[in-house]
């Protein structure tokens, strides 16, 4: 069967896939989510959900750099990946030799589309309806929460040194959105690098978003905020609910009421 991933790409699928190389990470959750975690047979050093996963699959390497000869001995019938998260090298020398879909996620809606097709490659359409279902009314209860909640400027930090923020055209700044946040930078493309004397120009009103990833940002950097700024409020995040797009934008939505109050 024919099939076309986020790319316009049509890839073959002649049967149900048994064996899955994940090179994703919130898709690998995604896949574990619809009951598939028996055929995966491959993941990323950063597939940290569930836990116990790392310790039963075979690791193939990292998002950007991947053992193509691991890959090989696992003989996948499937690879899943991200333009965002897995370089165009990467795809383009998988798919000499294997069926390759490639996720493409700017919004929620592109998220569900993902989950819509996951649910029809792996015959898994029931689950997937489910997990559509329930991140669409979680959704829909955060918007009429929203209704109350004062709008802010923000700024979402993912890396220290050098300070590089989420900027527009990304998954994170739609989030943002949802949130209603007004990104300071969202003007600028994708992830720009932000000077300290930007960063000392933040007014008291404005709030700094530390992300957990991929800068494991903690307790300790928020001095190291407030030695170039010392008006604007400073919150850690948990960076999975802002920038993972499968199944746990389910419990998303509740974490981003939690922050708000």
């Amino acid at each position: 069967m024919i099939h076309t991933d986020q790319l316009d790409r049509k890839i073959e699928v002649s049967n149900v896939p048994k064996r899955i190389v994940s090179l994703v990470p919130s898709q690998t959750e995604l896949l574990v989510a619809l009951g598939l975690e028996n055929i995966i047979v491959g993941v990323t050093k950063f597939c940290v959900h569930p836990e116990k996963l790392r310790k039963e699959k075979i690791i193939v390497g990292g998002t950007k750099n991947i053992n193509v000869n691991t890959i090989k001995e696992l003989n996948p019938d499937i690879i899943l990946c991200n333009k965002e998260e897995n370089t165009k090298e990467i795809v383009e020398t998988l798919q000499k030799e294997y069926t390759v879909h490639v996720s493409d996620i700017f919004s929620i809606e592109d998220a569900l589309t993902m989950i819509k097709q996951y649910g029809e490659i792996f015959k898994k359409k029931s689950k997937a309806t489910e997990i559509i279902s329930k991140i669409k009314s979680e959704q829909k209860s955060f918007k009429s929460y929203m209704a109350t909640v004062p709008r802010r400027n923000i700024v979402y930090f993912i890396w220290k040194d050098p300070w590089i923020a989420v900027g527009n055209t990304t998954f994170i700044d739609h989030i943002l959105q949802l949130n209603g946040f007004k990104n300071v930078f969202g003007s600028k493309s994708r992830y720009p690098e932000v000077s300290k004397k930007e960063i000392s120009s933040l007014a008291e009103d404005d709030l700094i978003l530390l992300s957990s990833e991929p800068y494991p940002f903690s307790e300790k950097h928020i001095s190291a905020i407030r030695k170039i700024n010392k008006r604007a409020k400073i919150v850690l995040v948990d960076g999975e609910y802002f920038s993972w797009y499968g199944s746990r934008l389910i419990d998303a939505f509740s974490y981003f009421k939690t922050l708000h109050q």
